[in-house]
């Protein structure tokens, strides 16, 4: 190691699970820092993930001393050397056993009064760039931010499915719109961002629109589009009964009733519900409710004889090419970000499940055919994804396209990316399936829970850790990494601003990498 090396502690007892450290003096170890026993041939990478205090002076006697100091009795604590009798005690995992350029799980302990230092740079030399690479953010001990930039190859994972959960806050919305920003320019996979709070795309900030590939890179879709982007009109006949499943809640004779709808007029089943176009077999009272239905869940409805929509998303006559475009966008590796900001749950959910459902059938289509590896990996982003996802709805409603994707969608390179404060209502299975979880601060036990005991790594003594993350700060647990990696992302305007080089002569923004 070049420079002076910074001893933060010594090993003196503990078991593999749970080393336990003493504290140098006038140093200060934190909840979640990385530190480093030095080893033949390799090193120890260790993480805290609780702190004590720890003394040779009985209790009683430091209690007399306190009130001693507190009562005006002089000083109190003159005897009590603050160096040597009284300490902070680190408990410590092994999380990495670097061996030149291996890296295991480690199996032993550290020697009995190891020193122990404070984590560098050139420590985590093994974190090196993947193949299509995605940017996650810096290496993070405690609150202290290295300079070693994290990544994770994006075939895997976006096939793979991940998870970002934390409470209000804290840097959600920021990570995911980072990671996308780094996949903007580079072609390599498709994304679908269906956003109820039209907050990506950069309408009235600093957003994905200021990317430099973005003209190319780039698909907005609104109901209200700014210059360059795309009116959000979504067709009738793009519809299928299929899109509805999980999404909205029908009795078997409504199904059934939509079916032989669809069977009978193909595209023009919607119209001619909303007409009250009767068929045989199927009783009026079950017309009527399938109308309210689908008045409410489109916001369509009847003026004139002619077909309405509230929202101006639904049309029985333009919208035709909409979904066809949005597939092309994706298929050929661009972000695709919808505005569905000025539409209820129902609705959103609904031209992604037209989406979501397009796309994974033609994946299994190439699949089928032998050609899937001519496809990119396409990820679908969802925020508040216990709407879709949550084991009650699921139970009560059905499965639907994007339970499937989670389930199955990584054999055929379609992959879920999910936010939610909310991961202890979603089902352990679909958990499980979901690859790569970055976990951010949450103060809220049972979502602490819940994300520990379906993690890709053993979390099980950074319930505290997660508790204390701040805005920015996460945990990265994944197949994919060799343990579990603490990260700092930064703000979303600093990171575009430090991946800046220069500005052209038309003043624009020209991008490193």
């Amino acid at each position: 190691m070049k420079g002076e090396i910074e001893i933060a502690g010594q090993v003196i007892g503990g078991r593999v699970a749970s080393i336990m450290i003493r504290e140098k003096s006038g140093r200060k170890i934190e909840l979640g820092d990385l530190l480093v026993v030095e080893e033949d041939g390799g090193y120890l990478i260790m993480q805290v993930y609780d702190l004590g205090y720890g003394s040779q002076i009985p209790q009683s006697i430091r209690e007399l001393a306190a009130g001693l100091k507190l009562e005006g009795y002089g000083n109190g604590l003159d005897f009590l050397d603050p160096q040597l009798r009284n300490y902070v005690m680190a408990q410590v995992k092994a999380v990495a056993r670097v061996t030149g350029e291996l890296v295991k799980i480690p199996k032993v302990l550290p020697s009995f009064f190891s020193s122990v230092r404070y984590v560098t740079r050139e420590d985590m030399k093994f974190l090196t760039k993947p193949a299509n690479p995605v940017y996650l953010g810096k290496v993070r001990s405690g609150s202290k931010v290295l300079d070693v930039d994290v990544y994770l190859n994006g075939d895997d994972l976006f096939a793979h499915h991940v998870i970002i959960s934390s409470t209000t806050g804290r840097g959600k919305s920021n990570l995911v719109k980072v990671m996308l920003w780094d996949i903007t320019g580079q072609s390599r996979f498709g994304a679908l961002v269906l956003d109820p709070h039209d907050e990506y795309f950069g309408r009235s900030g600093k957003g994905l629109k200021d990317h430099p590939e973005a003209k190319r890179n780039l698909s907005y879709f609104s109901t209200n589009p700014p210059v360059g982007g795309n009116t959000l009109v979504v067709n009738l006949g793009s519809i299928s009964p299929e899109h509805f499943e999980g999404i909205i809640e029908f009795s078997d004779a409504q199904q059934h009733a939509i079916r032989l709808y669809h069977r009978e007029f193909r595209d023009e089943w919607i119209e001619k519900i909303l007409r009250g176009t009767q068929i045989e077999g199927i009783a009026s009272t079950t017309l009527s409710v399938l109308q309210r239905i689908l008045r409410a869940t489109l916001s369509v409805y009847l003026e004139d004889d002619r077909i309405v929509c509230r929202n101006n998303v639904f049309s029985d006559s333009s919208g035709k090419a909409t979904i066809s475009e949005i597939i092309k966008a994706l298929e050929g590796g661009k972000l695709v970000v919808v505005d569905t900001s000025k539409l209820g749950d129902e609705a959103e959910l609904l031209i992604g499940s037209i989406i979501a459902t397009e796309i994974l059938t033609k994946h299994q289509e190439a699949k089928a055919e032998g050609k899937l590896d001519e496809k990119r990996t396409v990820s679908i982003v969802i925020e508040e994804a216990p709407r879709v996802l949550a084991c009650e709805r699921l139970a009560k409603i059905g499965e639907n396209i994007y339970s499937r994707i989670a389930r199955e969608g990584r054999k055929f390179k379609v992959g879920l990316l999910a936010i939610t404060q909310l991961v202890s209502i979603m089902p352990r299975d679909i958990l499980t399936n979901m690859n790569t979880k970055i976990v951010l601060g949450n103060e809220m036990a049972t979502e602490r829970h819940a994300i520990i005991e379906s993690a890709a790594q053993d979390l099980s003594t950074d319930d505290r850790n997660i508790a204390s993350l701040d805005k920015g700060e996460a945990i990265i647990t994944s197949i994919f990494t060799k343990f579990a990696v603490p990260i700092y992302t930064p703000l979303f305007e600093d990171f575009i601003k430090e991946r800046a080089e220069k500005f052209d002569t038309k003043g624009e923004l020209i991008f490193q990498g």
